[in-house]
């Protein structure tokens, strides 16, 4: 099923830009035209609030390292501006009213780019830094600055260098005139807007059970766009007018809501939409209308299965849950407990083929969040960092002991992607008695090697989430997955991407000669290519196949 993100809109809202994958791959369109950008992936684009240049995201070989590349909506001018060589740049923003491209480059260098005049310019350096805004003199800028888990919004004075605090967060934009700061901060339990003003700072939107998530100030910065993530992992989108006026949510077309744009002069907002059997579509709210409709949305699947929230408790009495997706009312059935990656990620009722297609053949999934996902506060995010990794290991064991006790699970298989397939090594090797069969996508065997071989800004940033691989050896010897083999009964599926860097391909090459060795029953899937995301839907419908089958060969 095709599948569309990133929208971007014309300066007017007439015109709607975004990624679609209908050719086969992800490419740039503009409404229903394509617009040539080469052969690697496009990730992302942001269109100029002139109207004059898309600047777009490339993923060569579908890898973490990205390019961006400037084009005119008609297809022409197409030249490289960022990303050279093994740098990577990301977090594009157009500045609003100016034609100036604000970049990160390696997470280290904030830049501006000026297509009209040629010309680059480094405003900004430091280590795990990246770019968020610059004010409309261009004297200040806002940085978001730090590891995961402990990132922090500052503006720096450009001249002077000197840093003030804003906020901690990730996410923060100037009002039209350079006074004001829009800021997600991540300060209380669960994220909210706030205004920092010369003198005051004052809340926006925020509540005590769920989180902002995102936001979008149109540019004349009269109406901000929240994004409420709520009920576990469900989507709001809240319109308020400023400084304090007006609000009301939008009808939304599905239940899981990303990536909000607003149109230059404040008249449309773009955004993604999707739900169970519903890949992410494209839609556009007319703001004076007050309409929502497509762009480029894919119908909804017939007799796609709506999962259920369960709650339940851990083995420490932490509160745990999870999308439940069953065959029909009964059970037992032959499970898959399925876990999502980040770990900072949050499991939501989206578009999951694997989870539809599993259903389709008898066999339920359960897809928990456990400690260290978002979406249920700070305490819970944080509640997997360094050593306390052991007790998110344990949470899968709580979802087995759930599943059981409630009559829902026969047999289990346990599966994950990313940070989820190294859970999942670690599930199965802790806990080798309670499994049937594992599937590990991507994830992590070792950490030493995963620090030693991952991108240097990503292996920096985990530091704080997984631990230092000197100071905490022991730790990390302990938690990875490779050094417990041994304990190892399921048989077991890996796919990797041959291009990732992210987690890159030695995590399952070394996994898969380890398995050899033992004469452990294994697959192994590589898909050359590819990098930590499967980006071509004829190896997305390869990969949905042959895991689909190997779970039901050994579940049912």
């Amino acid at each position: 099923m095709t599948r569309s993100w990133s929208p971007t809109l014309s300066p007017d809202g007439s015109h709607c830009a975004y990624i679609s994958d209908r050719g086969g791959r992800p490419q740039l369109w503009v409404g229903a035209s394509l617009v040539a950008t080469g052969e690697s992936p496009v990730s992302a684009v942001r269109w100029s609030s002139d109207g004059a240049w898309l600047a777009c995201q490339l993923a060569p070989g579908g890898a973490p390292r990205h390019e961006v590349w400037l084009v005119r909506p008609d297809g022409s001018a197409l030249h490289q501006v960022a990303g050279f060589g093994a740098d990577t740049a990301e977090n594009m923003r157009w500045l609003p009213g100016r034609p100036l491209l604000a970049l990160t480059e390696n997470l280290t260098t904030a830049v501006l780019i000026d297509p009209d005049a040629g010309r680059r310019t480094v405003v900004a350096t430091g280590e795990l830094t990246a770019l968020l805004d610059v004010s409309p003199d261009e004297k200040r800028a806002l940085l978001r600055i730090g590891p995961r888990g402990e990132r922090r919004i500052v503006e720096r004075d450009l001249a002077a260098g000197a840093d003030r605090p804003v906020a901690a967060g990730e996410q923060a934009v100037y009002s039209p005139d350079g006074r004001t700061v829009y800021a997600r901060s991540e300060a209380g339990e669960f994220p909210v807007l706030i205004r920092v003003d010369p003198l005051t700072t004052s809340d926006v939107a925020g509540a005590d059970d769920a989180e902002v998530e995102a936001f979008a100030l149109s540019a004349d910065g009269a109406t901000v766009a929240a994004l409420w993530n709520v009920r576990g992992g469900e989507s709001e989108v809240e319109l308020i007018d400023l400084p304090g006026g007006e609000r009301r949510l939008l009808p939304l077309p599905r239940i899981v809501v990303a990536g909000l744009a607003w149109s230059f002069d404040g008249s449309a907002l773009a955004f993604t939409a999707e739900g169970p059997g519903q890949p992410p579509g494209v839609w556009v709210h007319t703001v004076e209308r007050g309409t929502t409709e497509p762009v480029s949305a894919t119908p909804a699947a017939a007799g796609a299965v709506r999962p259920t929230l369960e709650t339940f408790a851990a083995h420490d009495g932490l509160t745990l849950s999870g999308w439940l997706y069953r065959p029909d009312a009964g059970g037992p059935h032959p499970t898959v407990i399925w876990l999502h990656g980040g770990p900072e990620a949050q499991e939501r009722p989206g578009h999951e083929p694997l989870f539809q297609g599993l259903v389709d053949r008898g066999i339920a999934v359960f897809a928990p969040n456990v400690r260290g996902s978002s979406g249920f506060g700070r305490s819970f995010v944080n509640a997997d960092n360094g050593p306390l990794r052991y007790a998110a290991i344990e949470d899968v064991r709580s979802c087995v002991q759930h599943l059981t006790k409630t009559n829902i699970s026969g047999k289990i298989g346990c599966a994950g992607r990313s940070y989820g397939g190294y859970l999942t090594l670690a599930a199965l090797t802790r806990f080798p008695d309670l499994f049937t069969v594992g599937l590990n996508v991507c994830g992590m065997s070792s950490f030493f090697t995963f620090y030693r071989d991952s991108e240097p800004w990503i292996a920096a940033a985990a530091i704080s989430k997984y631990g230092d691989p000197v100071r905490d050896r022991d730790l990390l010897a302990d938690l990875s997955p490779i050094n417990h083999l041994d304990r190892l009964r399921a048989p077991l599926m890996i796919v990797h991407g041959e291009n990732d860097t992210n987690v890159p391909v030695i995590e399952a090459e070394q996994l898969v000669a380890a398995l050899t060795e033992r004469g452990h029953p294994h697959r192994y899937l590589l898909f050359p290519g590819e990098g930590h995301d499967l980006l071509h839907r004829a190896n997305r419908a390869t990969y949905l196949r042959e895991t689909i089958a190997w779970l039901t060969t050994h579940l049912t």
